[in-house]
Parts: structure tokens; C-alpha cells; sequence
């Protein structure tokens, strides 16, 4: 299973002004930090989100197919934390809907946060 998945970013604390407020949308926090990264999630024993300055030195680049996945309670929530990425500097990848077999209830969005890299917001199953 998931540990953590990492993002890059080239300016963390732009990176936070972003993610700090969207991951509190959605019930996150931030469990663990380093002057380089931070982690949010809800605890340390479970999956995280990373958000890192390279490790190497070299610039941050957005990974082609990369995606993070996050979960949320409703349809409903996946509209209004769509909207609040907006509002925090996301670029919009995808307006919130049915996606693929509507039968099986699958409701996402899409964002690129400011470093580009793509974000899933979603629910699955009925609103």
C-alpha cells in the first residue's frame, strides 16, 4: 500500500500557501516537517502527501502521468475543493463530473497546483 507520495516543488513556502489550507479542507494536517519538506496527512500511520524541494539540488519538473489522488466525503466536497484550489492558484484541469461508467459513481476533478503538478479530487459512490 501508499506510504507517501512526494511533489516537488521549487519555492516550498509558495507551495504551502497553497497545500497548508487545501489539505485542512479536507480534514489533513501537517504530521510531520523538515527545513526541505512537509507531510500532511492524518497521522504518521497512514498514507501522506509530501511536498519537497528536490533532493539533488536540481530544479523541481512535473512528472508526465504523474497524479495524486485525493479522497473526499461527497460530491458536493469535491465541488467546493475544487473551487478552493482555484482560489489558492491552481490552474484547472478538469471541472468536477462523472467520470467514465457513470453506473459506478465515479465524481472527480482535476487542478495543477502552482509547481503544475496534477491533482484528483473525488468520490466514489453515490453523492
Amino acid at each position: 500500500m501508499i506510504g507517501y507520495v512526494l511533489l516537488g516543488t521549487n519555492d516550498l513556502a509558495a507551495a504551502r500557501r497553497f497545500y497548508d489550507p487545501l489539505i485542512a479542507e479536507i480534514g489533513g494536517k501537517i504530521v510531520a516537517e523538515q527545513p526541505h519538506r512537509v507531510f500532511y496527512g492524518t497521522d504518521l500511520s497512514q498514507p501522506m502527501l509530501g511536498i519537497t524541494l528536490p533532493f539533488d539540488g536540481a530544479e523541481a519538473t512535473v512528472g508526465n502521468g504523474t497524479m495524486v489522488a485525493l479522497p473526499v466525503a461527497s460530491r458536493d466536497e469535491v465541488d467546493r475543493i475544487h473551487v478552493k484550489a482555484l482560489e489558492l492558484g491552481a490552474t484547472d484541469d478538469g471541472a468536477p463530473a462523472c467520470r467514465f461508467d457513470p453506473e459506478l459513481g465515479l465524481y472527480f476533478s482535476y487542478a495543477r497546483d502552482p509547481d503544475g503538478n496534477k491533482l484528483a479530487f473525488f468520490k466514489i459512490g453515490p453523492a
